[in-house]
């Protein structure tokens, strides 16, 4: 067993207001808690890792080359594997959510992207 504990996990802030938590998890999945402001985006991106993210608090966007859906509280999305996509903060107040990925990935993906 391995407990983590919020208030001692590993943080990191890809950009400003945007803040990651990284939770329990292991090479075969891992999970993400993340908080992202109003009007925020990630950029267009891909990776090896399927994805789901769940809507924990306020509203996202989620941009795929083809398609767009907008989550609410408690809503869900998964991605595939190289599905290209972007989340974006569409409402007036912080969301929160959680992102899981199969298989786990680090903070590395973003902590080392280039611009």
């Amino acid at each position: 067993m391995k407990q983590v504990d919020f208030d001692e996990a590993e943080t990191y802030e890809p950009d400003e207001g945007w803040r990651r938590v990284s939770l329990a998890g292991s090479d075969k999945f891992t999970f993400e808690w993340f908080e992202k402001p109003p009007g925020h985006s990630s950029p267009m991106h891909d990776h090896e890792n399927e994805q789901v993210c769940l809507v924990l608090k306020g509203e996202l966007t989620i941009y795929t080359e083809d398609d767009e859906v907008t989550l609410s509280q408690y809503d869900s999305v998964w991605l595939d594997a190289w599905e290209s996509h972007r989340v974006e903060n569409t409402g007036d107040e912080l969301a929160v959510g959680l992102d899981v990925f199969a298989p786990g990935r680090s903070f590395d993906f973003w902590t080392d992207r280039e611009e």
